[in-house]
């Protein structure tokens, strides 16, 4: 390896590996060569100081961009021996693979230094401009290892670590990032994409080429891109603090940093805190979608509003983003409506005072009157918040719709769909209802909330609504982690609750094809990602992005990690998937600063035309 020497004695002395460049040390892959086994004289630049190691630069640099020239080393005291700009050289180290997780990548680092030596000081550092003295970041594959598609089943094929392939840093994402560990870089032009983490830490782009630009500026993730041109700045190596008021959109003065790999992520660790240059003026609009008060202009929104309590201190912000930002829709589905006494695990299972206290708010700030239809849980068997018993509810506007046919299931009651041996149309045993709710697919998660509506002035026929909330991703691995392609939390769950719901649908349009059908909640998937798909497919419903041919950059209703995305959907049968339809989301959480963020998801609006033929005269109010 590059006219390097190697000996052992066994059982006497550690292997050793005698005048090895930083390059050879790190290797051309993700795992060194040289793992577990003890170098000597390694020389470098130091280029950076953290409160537990240096960073040093090769002073032999070769060609091959694969091969990152610098190295992190591990003490806690060479730093106060050494400073920035000093050339060193060390006597040994042992060279080690680090990481806290065994689903997080490895560090390559040397451990261990003796004999340090100064050999110059007052030496030039400057940073690898990024796009410019470097290679541009990839923009949509992450590895070879995922096979072209990071949400391909099943998950957890291959560790990176095992494989460990030759980096391709043109190519792949995470090949690129490995190729510059240990290495002083710069980011010019960052732009913030989301804010920042409980640890302040920002995900940026730089002024490199860049894919999914959304309408915000941020990256949307889409079918086999998920944007691994973007990277984290994690806490500064001189102990100042980021701050914590960047938001999408802030320009950022330029970020010079280390590459390393931390928590999960590849992360510059920048030398001193981030300062924000300019801050953005984006302002998330209202929805322009207004109701017509008939079935031919219906308005539904769809709101994921976290933990809502009666005592919630959000409660009222909900209600004016529901009159200010959704322009009170006339059916509204939420999800996370907690019991009346919030997280406290008592028994309690009602939660008629939150709603009561929502709809009370939403008229104070403007609204209607709203009446609400749920069902309520049995306790501690629908996951989420401990004591919360989380679960899907409505709320709808009285003067305009009414369920049909009102005869509420309980927690256990299996819905069904029931076919009119006159008129062979579909409706419901229980209304609302939940769909099978004894199935063990929905442990610990929210079961689908059914119900049949009608609208009271002009309306024809009724229309269906089913309000969810799958299983969250919980234990699932980082997009920058050793497992590959990563594991999607609770996917195989998703898919069974995607399929039941589904074959619930299905038999609604079996029985009439021209049924007017939403489903609308948290799916907590993405809509090109298996659970999704099957749902589409097993439903016959469509998802209303699609439908309406929205660019696939503006699909989004969440902010997670680098990408914006949509955990929110909202899926219509074909008689609504037309241009009559429309649909917006109101980005009043993903746009805005840390501390206007009034839930961790956006919500979104549609209008529909659900006039159609001659109605029952079978309705009643709540």
């Amino acid at each position: 390896m590059k006219g390097a020497l190697c000996w052992a004695v066994a059982g006497l002395q550690p292997l050793l590996s005698a005048a090895l460049t930083i390059a050879e040390i790190n290797g051309n892959k993700f795992i060194s060569p040289y793992k577990d086994q003890t170098v000597t004289d390694i020389t470098g630049l130091v280029t950076a100081k953290s409160s537990a190691g240096i960073y040093i630069r090769s002073t032999m640099p070769d060609d091959d961009e694969a091969t990152s020239e610098s190295i992190y080393v591990f003490n806690n005291s060479i730093g106060k021996s050494v400073n920035v700009g000093d050339i060193i050289t060390l006597g040994s180290a042992k060279v080690a693979e680090y990481r806290s997780s065994n689903t997080y990548m490895y560090l390559t680092e040397l451990t261990n230094p003796s004999g340090i030596t100064i050999v110059s000081s007052n030496n030039e550092v400057t940073p690898l401009v990024i796009g410019k003295d470097t290679l541009s970041p990839p923009t949509e594959a992450f590895t070879s290892l995922d096979g072209g598609d990071i949400y391909s089943v099943p998950n957890a094929q291959q560790n990176i670590s095992a494989v460990n392939p030759v980096l391709k840093p043109a190519e792949y994402g995470l090949d690129f990032w490995e190729s510059l560990v240990g290495e002083l870089v710069t980011v010019k032009a960052p732009t913030a994409l989301k804010i920042p983490s409980s640890y302040r830490d920002t995900w940026v782009i730089g002024d490199w080429k860049v894919t999914g630009k959304n309408n915000a500026g941020s990256l949307t993730m889409t079918a086999k891109d998920s944007n691994p041109e973007t990277i984290i700045i994690g806490a500064p190596l001189d102990g100042t603090k980021n701050p914590t008021t960047t938001k999408l959109g802030d320009q950022l003065e330029d970020i010079t940093g280390v590459v390393t790999n931390t928590f999960g992520f590849y992360t510059i660790l920048p030398l001193t805190a981030i300062k924000i240059k300019s801050v953005s003026t984006l302002t998330p609009p209202p929805t322009t979608l207004i109701s017509s008060g008939s079935c031919k202009g219906i308005t539904v929104g769809t709101y994921n509003v976290e933990n809502l309590a009666p005592t919630s201190a959000h409660m009222p912000k909900v209600a004016s983003q529901i009159v200010t930002y959704l322009q009170s829709p006339d059916l509204l589905f939420i999800q996370e409506v907690q019991d009346d006494t919030g997280a406290t695990d008592d028994g309690v299972v009602s939660a008629n005072k939150t709603l009561s206290t929502l709809i009370s708010a939403i008229s104070s700030a403007g609204g209607p009157t709203y009446d609400f239809a749920t069902v309520e849980p049995v306790n501690s068997e629908d996951g989420g918040q401990p004591g919360g018993n989380i679960r899907t509810a409505y709320l709808y506007n009285p003067a305009v719709l009414a369920l049909k046919d009102v005869n509420p299931g309980s927690a256990t009651d299996e819905n069904e769909v029931l076919i009119d041996s006159e008129t062979g149309l579909p409706s419901l045993k229980y209304n609302p209802g939940r769909i099978a709710p004894g199935d063990a697919a929905w442990e610990a998660t929210r079961k689908p909330l059914v119900a049949e509506w009608i609208a009271l002035k002009d309306g024809k026929k009724s229309f269906f609504t089913v309000n969810v909330h799958f299983s969250s991703k919980g234990g699932g691995t980082s997009l920058h982690g050793d497992v590959r392609p990563p594991i999607n939390g609770a996917v195989e769950k998703r898919t069974q609750q995607a399929e039941i719901t589904a074959a619930f649908i299905s038999k609604i349009l079996k029985a009439d094809p021209a049924a007017r059908v939403i489903a609308a909640g948290d799916f907590n998937e993405f809509a090109f990602v298996k659970p999704l798909t099957t749902f589409a497919e097993v439903s016959g419903l469509k998802e209303l992005d699609e439908a309406l041919n929205v660019p696939v950059e503006n699909r989004y209703t969440y902010s997670y990690d680098m990408n914006a995305q949509a955990l929110d959907h909202m899926y219509v049968s074909p008689v609504l998937a037309s241009s009559k339809s429309k649909f917006q989301h109101v980005h009043v959480s993903s746009w805005v600063a840390a501390s206007a963020v009034v839930s961790d998801h956006d919500p979104s609006v549609a209008q529909f035309d659900l006039c159609g033929c001659k109605a029952s005269k079978r309705i009643h109010k709540l």
